[in-house]
């Protein structure tokens, strides 16, 4: 399991991403911070994989925070910033510091699971080898998740989090009628959001061919 430390001054908010971690196979909240001297410590304490952290604390900022865990030598931890935080200053700020990606509040359940899901297939691929090559080293620094792309006129990211959802579930792949009765959408919705991933490239399309009438379209979720 990948051990996750979240650190947001917000109790609720930080409930909300633990639970987002939670969801997310293969990782594990083990603390929560509020304050910026809290996450210090508790990384020292609890020495996380992995590190969600604010910007806006209360006592100390949160890009103050990550110059901390840089210069502990005995912390080793990557960091995930996810904040409301939008100015060039402060992102260039956790790019020089080496953080992994930058979310930018408010944001759905998919963009953190693209971005935990990156996370533990470079945790897994750097844990086997015990030397690189350079392809390796350009699969690590070159491949990163794509963003979740703007959705069109009259969808929504809370049933384009739903619908993602039942996609990755499906084994293989599904029709946008299955979809639909697993998402307890019409099947004309279902479909759009399908279409929709499809064009962005966040899922794939096959056609499947029976005796008679047009081929049925089965989606599978592409994962990163």
């Amino acid at each position: 399991m990948i051990r996750v430390l979240v650190v947001d001054d917000d109790f609720m908010v930080a409930k909300v991403h633990s639970g987002f971690v939670a969801k997310t196979p293969g990782f594990v909240v083990v603390g929560v911070a509020h304050t910026g001297n809290d996450a210090l410590r508790m990384v020292a304490e609890l020495e996380p994989d992995l590190v969600l952290l604010d910007i806006y604390l209360p006592d100390i900022d949160g890009l103050t925070v990550l110059r901390r865990i840089r210069t502990a030598s005995a912390v080793q931890t990557d960091v995930i910033v996810i904040s409301a935080a939008n100015d060039i200053d402060t992102i260039r700020g956790t790019m020089r510091g080496g953080v992994l990606h930058y979310l930018i509040k408010p944001f759905t359940f998919g963009a953190l699971y693209d971005q935990l899901q990156h996370f533990a297939a470079l945790h897994t691929r750097l844990g086997a080898l015990t030397e690189a090559g350079q392809g390796d080293v350009d699969q690590v620094f070159g491949s990163r998740p794509r963003g979740a792309a703007p959705l069109p006129k009259g969808l929504t990211p809370q049933t384009a989090e739903l619908v993602a959802r039942v996609l990755r579930s499906a084994d293989p792949d599904m029709s946008a009628a299955d979809c639909a009765v697993a998402a307890a959408l019409s099947r004309v919705s279902a479909r759009r959001y399908l279409e929709h991933f499809t064009e962005t490239g966040r899922a794939e399309v096959r056609l499947r061919y029976g005796g008679t009438g047009r081929p049925e379209r089965r989606y599978r979720w592409v994962e990163d």
